[in-house]
């Protein structure tokens, strides 16, 4: 049903621009191309040839707004021809752009264009609804930002909305679900993908792709390093580090305690990978804790410590919590030593009248 929506709203409005009239605007521009970017209504897709060899880019804003508040669509590389993708584009919206050339580090305009964006695919429309009786109350900055929402199951999409509860962006994918996304520094989106079959927040795959829609990277299980099951938490340590969470498995003789022989104790580990998956760093929860003293082994071996969020401290350092454990630890992001534990059992001194148990939070 969802596949037949998408195709019904996937046709491509087309607006070609003549050569005589790219000679009057003198920047070379000899036709341009415009329509939704991989049938998606809140990417703009326009298609820019040039005579010369140069470089394009737009600047864009809504009639509603005014060129006041105008956006910009990442600069093209030098060629005869150019793909520029508006994002952040609101539904059924008159917007006016302009086109700018650069050769030889002179920029030429073109005259503005407009076009009108089309109201999002039935499956899109009203998928949110914000309620806020006092919005006077909420913070400027909450005002001013966006969420980053996502589906878990197939087709899995994420958005991102505004404190309205507008839709301003979104992405989907077919045959996995997001299972956990994060938005960067980069301004990229970067996530952990599963299917159906795999548990919530457990996934099979890394996705980055940027605003525009373009995959940065896409790494599936068994492909490089990355040999096991994700989970929780994806982040970045650098442009071109990723780290993630997880299951961590360790074959034990647990006959010793009414087990196999050969054993699996499902634990957890912190692993940082580079764009083509392969690993720069790992650490393993079994480097610092001995099953055996769980008393609870055998019931809890299918998942040990269950960790569901990693971060990095001010120092550079990792923060870890655990759900089943009752603790977050602090492990030194280079010697994979653990600092201290908090919570129950820790290592640091808490009053006799507070704890806490099962966290289960990011810990930023």
């Amino acid at each position: 049903m969802i596949k037949k929506l998408v195709l019904k709203w996937s046709f491509i409005l087309v607006l070609l621009v003549l050569a005589s009239c790219s000679k009057n605007q003198g920047n070379g521009i000899t036709n341009i191309n415009i329509g939704t970017h991989s049938n998606n209504e809140l990417k703009i897709q326009i298609d820019v040839t040039t005579k010369d060899d140069v470089q394009v880019y737009a600047e864009y804003w809504s009639d509603k707004k005014g060129n006041k508040d105008k956006m910009t669509s990442p600069i093209s590389k030098p060629g005869f021809e150019h793909s520029l993708v508006l994002c952040n584009i609101i539904p059924e919206t008159n917007y006016s752009y302009q086109l700018f050339t650069i050769q030889n580090g002179e920029k030429k305009p073109s005259k503005v264009y407009t076009f009108k964006s089309r109201k999002l695919p039935e499956w899109l429309q009203k998928q949110f609804k914000a309620n806020c009786p006092k919005p006077e109350l909420l913070p400027a900055n909450f005002k001013k930002g966006f969420l980053l929402l996502a589906k878990r199951e197939t087709p899995g999409t994420a958005y991102i909305v505004d404190y309205k509860g507008n839709l301003r962006w979104y992405h989907t994918v077919e045959g996995t679900g997001f299972k956990v996304v994060h938005f960067t520094k980069e301004q990229t989106i970067l996530s952990i993908l599963g299917t159906n079959d795999e548990p919530t927040s457990y996934g099979s795959e890394i996705l980055e792709i940027n605003l525009q829609g373009d995959t940065l990277t896409h790494i599936k299980k068994g492909q490089g390093d990355l040999k096991q099951t994700i989970h929780h938490e994806i982040i970045k340590k650098s442009a071109n580090e990723i780290v993630v969470l997880t299951v961590d498995q360790k074959i034990i003789d647990l006959t010793s305690i009414g087990g196999k022989k050969q054993d699996t104790i499902n634990g957890d580990g912190i692993q940082i990978l580079d764009r083509k998956g392969k690993q720069l760093w790992k650490w393993s929860v079994f480097d610092d804790l001995d099953p055996f003293k769980d008393k609870n082994l055998l019931k809890t071996k299918k998942d040990w410590t269950h960790a569901n969020s990693l971060s990095y401290d001010t120092d550079g350092n990792f923060l870890i919590s655990f759900y089943n454990n009752g603790q977050i630890w602090k492990i030194n992001s280079k010697t994979g030593k653990v600092i201290w534990k908090l919570g129950k059992d820790g290592t640091m001194k808490m009053a006799s009248d507070t704890n806490f148990s099962q966290a289960h939070s990011r810990t930023h």
